[in-house]
């Protein structure tokens, strides 16, 4: 039964990283003066600012995940009985 998590998974995982890029570039926009994302190999961006971009990125990337991994595990629970992951 836990084989059939795992399309389910790969799918919210390409969703989450959707969502995720989303969410992250539209709260950088709000943040940054000029809304552009910088890149490490960037000369005009300081340290401080593709620290921090990296920082918020990371954690919107990974905390939206682990949210839309846990609305899958829950779904399939609900539509099969049985929990995905480790107990």
């Amino acid at each position: 039964m836990k084989l059939l998590y795992k399309p389910v998974g790969l799918i919210g995982g390409i969703l989450a990283g959707l969502l995720a890029n989303a969410l992250f570039t539209r709260l950088w926009s709000r943040l940054a003066k000029d809304g552009e994302v910088p890149e490490a190999k960037q000369r005009s961006a300081g340290w401080g600012e593709v620290a921090a971009a990296a920082a918020l990125q990371g954690a919107v990337m990974k905390g939206t995940r682990a949210l839309v991994d846990r609305a899958g595990a829950k779904g399939f629970e609900k539509a099969t009985g049985t929990w995905p992951g480790p107990t």
